[in-house]
């Protein structure tokens, strides 16, 4: 377990929330490479990277030497709900399961709170509803829909950190699509002050050719939500990058059949990213069980040879990123239907345990735990401009988290910090858990204990 190891005369053992003055392990990631280190923490920042035995005056979390000491996860996909649906998730609930899960800071989706972060006011609102309830850091997304041009360039100034858009039904009515003439307005419109849009990409034509079967059979739904939803909407996308200008990141990457098209992208140079998500590398869908509306999210879970074909796009460094788009609903909305998956509210809840599944999925590939490291917390937090943040560095925000793998991780949905107790990873086994988490050089978990109220509202640099 993680201890708290005290120097010259300090207490024992400080209570959560108390600041520490260095982290110190055997395998520290520092430039790249796991490493022992001492990492010197003072104001909230690293202001040293020294030896493994390099003398310190104050508390030294030490972790044990089998354990990682890697940057703090940044999650730039995470829908908090608040305010309007906060039975859904709020800001205290998802903060408190991010820094359990070693994620310590998140980026909120601008839709499914009432109102959505769409102009100013509905910004106002969310950073007065988020205001004192944040365990971890905390940025927000602007939404870019049909009638808002101008609130576009007011939002950036007010620190948003970019713009989503829908090119298909959100599923909120106060978050409706851009068609062909909005989407390409918006892009022209942001990037005249370079800022960025992430996008739902899926093409409302072929969703609306596709069979829609009502029923609790995964395989009909998946049939209604196809590959070529995706990749159509991405050629789109694409295009618009090429037409624009504009910086474009394609959001929760489903389809492995796009990955040609964004590689292609990335060869024109053009200014085009794609994240994907741990349910989509982690499950398949012949293993999803009818009726089972945990699983349900859009687009969906596929099938095994897509999801490996998902992770060579990882590893050929298509697909840059990685975040949980966390997406929670009441047991109301998520069962609806009674297995009707057409019925049911689409997400997937992950925040709490997405850094150690795809960990869990990247070790059983051969793939090593700086790289996991990099694709959720170094390139998530360069994608929104928070360079202080996802590294371990002179300079950068004292965000740590202690991965253990002598510490597995049964994950048991009503034990989560989640509002509501449904998520897809329900009964998964994991081969490591996260056992601390430092925010800002504050301890904000440790063993399962949370100290909340430490977090802050992030603007973009």
């Amino acid at each position: 377990m993680t201890t708290i190891i005290p120097t010259r005369h300090v207490p024992s053992s400080p209570a959560p929330g108390d600041l520490v003055a260095a982290v110190r392990g055997r395998q520290v990631l520092v430039d790249g490479a796991l490493r022992p280190a001492t990492l010197h923490v003072a104001g909230g920042r690293i202001t040293a990277v020294a030896g493994y035995d390099d003398p310190v005056d104050g508390f030294v979390l030490a972790a044990p030497d089998h354990a990682y000491v890697l940057p703090g996860v940044v999650d730039t996909h995470v829908h908090v709900n608040e305010p309007g649906r906060t039975a859904w998730e709020g800001f205290a609930s998802a903060t408190r399961a991010a820094a359990l899960g070693g994620v310590t800071t998140l980026v909120d989706m601008p839709l499914n709170s009432i109102p959505p972060t769409t102009t100013t006011w509905g910004l106002a609102a969310k950073r007065r509803a988020a205001t004192g309830q944040l365990s971890v850091d905390v940025g927000l997304w602007g939404g870019a829909v049909p009638g808002n041009l101008d609130d576009l360039r007011p939002l950036w100034d007010a620190g948003v950190m970019g713009f989503k858009c829908f090119l298909s039904p959100s599923g909120v009515d106060e978050f409706p699509p851009l068609g062909p003439v909005g989407f390409d307005a918006a892009l022209r419109a942001v990037a005249a002050f370079d800022g960025l849009v992430i996008v739902h990409a899926e093409d409302p034509a072929v969703l609306a050719d596709a069979p829609v079967r009502p029923g609790g059979a995964y395989r009909d739904f998946v049939a209604s939500r196809p590959h070529e939803a995706e990749t159509a909407a991405i050629a789109r996308v694409v295009a618009g990058a090429r037409e624009t200008g504009c910086r474009v990141h394609v959001l929760h990457l489903s389809s492995a059949r796009a990955l040609d098209l964004l590689a292609d992208a990335r060869a024109e140079g053009l200014p085009v990213t794609v994240e994907t998500c741990p349910h989509y590398l982690t499950f398949d869908a012949d293993a999803v069980p009818d009726a089972s509306p945990a699983y349900k999210c859009c687009p969906p879970i596929r099938d095994a040879g897509n999801r490996e074909a998902l992770w060579d796009g990882l590893r050929d460094g298509v697909i840059d990123v990685v975040v949980t788009d966390h997406s929670p609903a009441t047991a109301e909305e998520k069962l609806r239907g009674d297995g009707d998956l057409q019925q049911a509210w689409g997400g997937v809840a992950g925040l709490q345990v997405g850094f150690q599944a795809v960990a869990h999925g990247a070790a059983a590939r051969g793939i090593d735990v700086a790289q996991v490291s990099r694709w959720m917390a170094t390139s998530t937090a360069d994608l929104v401009g928070l360079t202080h943040k996802g590294r371990l560095a002179v300079g950068a925000d004292a965000d740590v988290l202690v991965l253990d793998p002598r510490v597995p991780l049964r994950v048991v949905a009503a034990e989560l910090a989640h509002r509501n107790a449904i998520s897809a990873y329900d009964g998964l086994e994991l081969s490591a858990s996260v056992t601390a988490t430092v925010l800002r050089g504050r301890v904000v978990t440790r063993d399962g204990a949370v100290t909340a109220g430490t977090g802050e509202l992030l603007t973009r640099p």
